[in-house]
C-alpha cells in the first residue's frame, strides 16, 4: 500500500502544481493571455479555463471529495490535455512543446490508476472511503 500511496500522491501533487498553482499565479499575465489569443481563443476563455483548472486541481487533492466528483475532474483534465495538444498542433505544427500536454496526460493517467488502486485497497481492507 505504501508504494501505491506514494505513486498516487507524487503524480497527483504534480497535476495540482501544474494545473492548480501555476494557472492561479500566471493566468492573468500578458504572456498567458497572448498564448490563449495565439491559439485563436477569446480572452475570456483563458480566465474561465484557469478557474476550472484551479477548481479541478483542488478536487483531486482534497481526500474527502466524493469519488464521482473526482471522476469528473479527471475527465475534464483529460479533455483539456487532449484539446491543448490538438490546438497547439494545428496552430503551431509539431515540435517538442506540442507534446507537453500528452506528457502531463500520462501523469494524470498514473494518478487516476493509482487513485483506483487506493480505493480498491480501502474497500478490500474495510476502510471507509471519504
Amino acid at each position: 500500500m505504501k508504494k501505491i500511496n506514494s505513486v498516487y500522491w507524487i503524480s497527483t501533487l504534480s497535476i495540482f502544481l501544474f494545473e492548480g498553482v501555476m494557472p492561479a499565479l500566471t493566468s492573468q499575465t500578458e504572456l498567458a493571455k497572448e498564448g490563449i489569443r495565439h491559439l485563436g481563443y477569446p480572452d475570456y476563455f483563458g480566465t474561465t479555463l484557469a478557474l476550472f483548472k484551479v477548481i479541478g486541481a483542488c478536487v483531486l487533492i482534497i481526500p474527502k471529495i466524493p469519488q464521482v466528483v473526482k471522476e469528473w475532474a479527471y475527465a475534464g483534465f483529460a479533455f483539456e490535455f487532449l484539446f491543448a495538444f490538438i490546438s497547439t498542433a494545428i496552430v503551431e505544427g509539431f515540435h517538442a512543446l506540442t507534446f507537453l500536454p500528452l506528457i502531463v496526460l500520462a501523469v494524470l493517467i498514473v494518478s487516476y490508476i493509482y487513485y483506483h488502486k487506493m480505493q480498491d485497497f480501502k474497500l478490500k481492507s474495510g476502510v471507509l472511503i471519504g
